[in-house]
């Protein structure tokens, strides 16, 4: 039954369905959710829960009423975060339009005029689909369903709140699985829900007639009955109501609800029905789809089951109530100069492209030149590198104040001449320690030598290590090199 939708636009690209999705419906203050997935070609329900909510979805805060909702499926355990949602029917206004013979570019422009005339509220702020139907003689018509944008998105604040993601909003008698949906003629079908009594008429795939008979539930809680007498009147004023002979091609009343309410519902209106050449059928499941496994009696009536079993299937859930979040990217192609503006919009992306283009070509330019100079200095480079590994390999070898030489001078000129003192050995250690081992003709000529060097600025900690002899002196002293020029120096 779903229609052309007037604020529709067609997304560039489909997304790949999911193959498990949240069902919640919203009958006055009762939550519903079931969650569904797909698997091998047959659905199964994983979890359910029903609640009732303290805060009401429209006149709550949302960021209350969507943690109110959270709390109810956290306790449930469902994390399941894409959902299917039927919203009260009660929120949805219809309009029935005849349609002229106009060429389908113009008859969205056509549907909308009628809208704003038939519609108290400015077209502004109400969401409007349509669902088109064409019956036996030809004529063709379509129903305007609206939803003030306002109720839409107080919605979407307590899903946020809610930390859930919605797919698509739909009716939930709009979303049951009626038999002969398609047929050319009339389906007569009541869903009695915990809130309300719903009621949809339909031919070829569309929706004729929808509303909602709030009036027609009285008592409270589970003792609640339903006004047989008024649903019958209402039944009359719809069939009544009905264009071009359909009422007389509606033959059957199917009803949907739960096994107990909808048995005592068909006994009380049957003898009603009977009179206006209906016959009742009382229906078992909400969806044809296959499950595994089967579904037990409870779901005779859920709607958030129906709901969830055709976003799976890929079937039209009705009419998709859901406003369509445009891009930018598709507000610059909805336009009345959305010519002009793509033609402004393509030229503006061909000298962006210009830019970058021109970017990088600068780019590989300076990179080539920086290669080319590169080259031509590479192997100088390499050079200097080899130099600069060798010197500092050998750098601790080199030592520009001799430092080794002016100690050994020094010691030179420290032993007397005319032979009478001689060195036999001498050992420099880290050029800092000198021990120095030797013959003396006398013990004065060993003075004589210890203090030429005890003399020298640059010997410190002199001493003597050994001596003893005879007519000759062996000796052996050890000093320290410390006032010599620094290394690095002249």
């Amino acid at each position: 039954m779903a229609g052309v939708k007037i604020d529709n636009m067609i997304p560039f690209f489909k997304k790949q369905r999911a193959t498990s999705i949240l069902g919640l419906a919203l009958d006055g203050n009762r939550l519903e959710a079931i969650v569904v997935r797909r698997l091998n070609g047959s659905l199964r329900v994983l979890q359910t829960a029903t609640a009732p909510l303290a805060l009401s979805p429209l006149g709550g805060d949302p960021e209350l009423v969507g943690r109110e909702i959270r709390n109810h499926l956290d306790q449930a355990g469902i994390r399941e975060r894409r959902c299917a949602v039927c919203i009260p029917l009660n929120w949805v206004l219809t309009l029935q339009v005849k349609l002229p013979d106009l060429p389908e570019a113009d008859m969205a422009g056509y549907l909308q005029i009628e809208a704003e005339r038939g519609f108290t509220s400015g077209y502004e702020n109400l969401f409007i689909v349509n669902s088109r139907f064409q019956i036996s003689d030809g004529e063709k018509y379509a129903t305007l369903l609206a939803v003030p944008r306002n109720h839409l998105e107080t919605l979407e604040k307590v899903l946020k709140a809610a930390q859930l993601k919605p797919t698509t909003f739909s009716t939930g008698i709009t979303a049951l699985d009626i038999p002969d949906r398609d047929s050319a003629n009339g389906t007569l079908t009541l869903a009695l829900g915990h809130q309300s009594v719903d009621l949809l008429v339909g031919t070829g795939g569309g929706i004729v007639a929808l509303r909602s008979l709030d009036a027609a539930l009285e008592g409270e809680g589970a003792q609640k009955k339903i006004d047989a007498d008024m649903v019958a009147r209402e039944l009359r004023i719809t069939l009544g109501q009905l264009p071009g002979g359909l009422a007389e091609k509606t033959r059957t009343l199917r009803v949907f609800g739960r096994s107990d309410l909808a048995r005592q519902f068909a006994g009380d209106i049957s003898a009603r029905a009977g009179a206006m050449g209906l016959k009742v059928e009382v229906m078992e499941r909400v969806s044809s789809a296959q499950f595994d496994p089967p579904l037990p009696s409870d779901f005779a009536y859920s709607p958030a089951l129906a709901l969830s079993a055709n976003w799976l299937k890929s079937a039209a859930p009705g009419p998709e109530l859901i406003p369509p979040k445009v891009t930018p990217w598709q507000q610059l192609l909805s336009g009345k100069h959305a010519t002009k503006k793509l033609a402004w919009a393509g030229a503006a992306a061909g000298f962006l492209v210009f830019c970058v283009c021109v970017a990088f070509g600068y780019q590989q330019w300076q990179i080539s030149s920086l290669q080319s100079k590169w080259k031509g200095m590479e192997q100088k480079v390499a050079d200097l590198q080899d130099a600069q590994g060798q010197i500092k390999l050998y750098r601790p070898w080199f030592d520009r104040s001799y430092r080794g030489l002016r100690m050994l001078n020094r010691l030179t000129e420290a032993f007397p001449e005319g032979g009478y003192v001689s060195a036999k050995n001498l050992k420099i250690r880290d050029l800092t320690a000198v021990t120095c081992s030797g013959v003396a003709r006398d013990n004065q000529s060993y003075i004589k030598l210890i203090d030429q060097l005890q003399g020298a600025k640059e010997v410190s900690d002199l001493k003597t290590e050994s001596l003893h002899g005879g007519a000759t002196i062996d000796f052996t002293f050890s000093f320290d090199w410390e006032g010599g020029v620094k290394t690095g120096g002249n």
